[in-house]
């Protein structure tokens, strides 16, 4: 007889777990869901381009303050595949970086003096990242102020780019390099520039987890990924090519929702951790037998 999970989450952090407003995790609820899923034996892993500081801080230090159960299967995948590590009842374990797919230390210099100097009204530099290049918005600064020089940092860093020979692609233009390479990536949020290498994503991520997954316990029949972005369906998509069954919810699905080969879950009435925590509930619930099935989803 199996002992396999009935299924497994994927979680983005920002958006769907961590507010994109507070930074942290502030929606009623979610993390009570969250703990009691993971009591139930349910993996869960968070798969997000924000490094292991900010989920230290923000996501897995409210969760062991809450009270990690001892035998949860808990792991991070962060900076899109990068870096990760699990965490126990115990804390955080060791922090695994993969320095193959690390941003160039001299373009790293460049792009956040870039930042500190020319932009620092507007965004600041994640120092937590050991991998990727991140600049984000200041919490000090509305959306639409932010969005608007956002652009102009990333002209400059394509200048960067261009400067130190390094092949890159933005919005979908592409600047090879001398050898007709295009090894890196300039990437939008709504909230934040991640710059990085073309190898990593949320299907790197999702690949990662899987892994680290099996050498704790048996993969779970099928899988629930969580997101708010177009990037975050990647997870899904590789999920799906390779054989598992799996159904993704899009927390802000203003982006547009694509035609996928899975089922997609959309929120009517709440967006972001609002529409996160609700759904956890509802898987929750499901869990506990009190819910005939998580796709009826209207939160």
């Amino acid at each position: 007889m199996t002992t396999a999970p009935a299924f497994g989450l994927l979680l983005d952090v920002d958006g769907p777990i961590a507010s994109p407003v507070t930074r942290s995790i502030s929606a009623p609820g979610l993390l009570d869901s969250l703990l009691e899923l993971l009591a139930a034996g349910i993996p869960v892993v968070f798969n997000t381009g924000r490094s292991d500081t900010f989920l230290r801080e923000q996501v897995v230090g409210p969760v062991l303050a809450a009270g990690l159960p001892a035998a949860a299967r808990l792991h991070a995948v962060s900076e899109k595949g990068a870096v990760t590590f699990s965490v126990t009842a115990d804390g955080m374990g060791p922090v695994e970086v993969n320095e193959a797919v690390a941003v160039p230390r001299e373009a790293v210099v460049r792009l956040e003096a870039l930042a500190r100097t020319d932009f620092a009204d507007v965004l600041f530099v994640d120092r937590g990242k050991r991998a990727m290049v991140s600049l984000e918005q200041r919490l000090d600064v509305d959306s639409a102020t932010y969005l608007a020089r956002q652009p102009e940092y990333e002209k400059a860093a394509l200048q960067v780019f261009a400067d130190l020979d390094l092949g890159v692609t933005w919005k979908g233009a592409t600047m090879p390099d001398a050898r007709g390479a295009v090894d890196w990536r300039i990437d939008p949020t709504i909230i934040s520039t991640d710059i990085e290498s073309v190898l990593l994503g949320k299907d790197r991520g999702a690949e990662m987890a899987l892994r680290m997954l099996a050498q704790d316990g048996e993969l779970p029949r099928a899988w629930r990924t969580v997101g708010d972005s177009r990037t975050d369906y990647a997870m899904a998509d590789w999920l799906h090519a390779q054989g598992h069954d799996v159904v993704h919810v899009d927390v802000r699905p203003a982006d547009g929702v694509p035609v996928t080969p899975y089922p997609v879950l959309e929120p009517r009435h709440t967006v972001h951790d609002e529409a996160g925590a609700a759904w956890l509930a509802r898987l929750a619930a499901v869990v506990r037998g009190e819910a005939a099935d998580d796709r009826d989803f209207d939160a």
